[in-house]
């Protein structure tokens, strides 16, 4: 096998194109060599990070989780309000375990949804997102949250536990260390795998493919709180619709990583390239201060340009 045929391709073009967009944003706006400017943005990635890290584990089984958005604003919702004005109630050390768990079953009533009921994932998880809305308009009865991030949030989400490191970073890397030990030292990795690739031939195979799909959906719900909680702790605060804007990102960052959007192959180094990718990308359009519109489009076509350096390669499962 040549040296060509054996570099990841995904892993090969997003490294390329995070060099180039870092530098050329370098060239332009020279803090962005700074130590500072990257502990930002890796502290932003890590939020991002946590999120396609729950979004990868469905999709590797050829499904997709569309209740990403409002798993992470109720839960955020939930959890500050339980922290209290201040972040200061008396049982606010139940703020972050409460939105865990609440992401937890989120995540089960779509593995249910999708493993035993049988309803396509996109339209189950859809409705599921619809339904966390309503949850959330009624009890807020359309206004603004109330509520704090309690300190313990906002320690994980904006403090440094050693020197400048933000320990953000270390909730990922933590996230980071349990997919990778989940996808290749675990038969729940590779039951994951061979489910995206044939999940009849799974099934018949004697595998429990139905509790295989409902265990990964509640890590994509778990995933999913976390990132919300992560965010109400940077924005000492939670406010309605503040996960719309990750969907789209989310599983970009999964799938411009190297995962087939059908599921069976894909690595989690991939994904994590995909993250830093599309954070250094989104941070230099915000840097050039171009109009919503233009950063829209050039956000899209960097993303369909990778998808077409390599959408047609042949699936491996490594």
């Amino acid at each position: 096998m040549s040296l060509i045929q054996r570099i990841d391709r995904p892993l090969l073009f997003t490294g390329i194109l995070i060099l180039i967009i870092y530098f050329v944003g370098a060239s332009m706006f020279p803090q962005t060599l700074t130590d500072k400017y990257l502990l930002q943005q890796l502290q932003i990635a890590s939020y991002f990070g946590v999120l396609a890290a729950g979004a990868m584990m469905v999709i590797l089984l050829g499904h997709i989780d569309l209740s990403i958005p409002w798993t992470m604003s109720v839960a955020a919702i939930m959890s500050t309000a339980i922290a209290g004005p201040g972040g200061e109630n008396s049982i606010a050390a139940l703020s972050v375990p409460a939105a865990l768990l609440f992401g937890c079953v989120v995540g089960l009533v779509n593995g249910f949804g999708v493993a035993i009921l049988r309803v396509p994932s996109m339209i189950w998880t859809l409705g599921i997102n619809a339904v966390l809305l309503g949850l959330q308009v009624f009890y807020t009865g359309g206004f603004a949250p109330q509520g704090s991030a309690s300190g313990f949030m906002k320690a994980i989400a904006t403090g440094h536990l050693i020197g400048p490191i933000p320990n953000a970073l270390f909730v990922w890397l933590l996230i980071s260390v349990v997919m990778v030990f989940i996808l290749r030292r675990t038969p729940l990795g590779r039951y994951v795998y061979a489910i995206g690739n044939k999940e009849a031939a799974t099934y018949l195979s004697g595998m429990r493919t139905r509790g295989v799909i409902i265990a990964c959906f509640m890590w994509a719900g778990f995933c999913s709180a976390l990132g919300g909680v992560l965010l109400a702790g940077y924005a000492d605060q939670a406010y309605q619709a503040m996960g719309d804007p990750y969907l789209l990102p989310t599983i970009a960052a999964v799938v411009v990583g190297g995962t087939h959007i059908l599921g069976g192959t894909g690595k989690y180094s991939g994904t994590v390239m995909g993250v830093l990718l599309l954070t250094l990308l989104s941070s230099v359009l915000s840097v050039l201060q171009l109009a919503e519109g233009y950063k829209q489009i050039i956000y899209g076509c960097v993303i369909i340009a990778m998808l077409l350096s390599y959408g047609r390669a042949q699936k491996v499962t490594a």
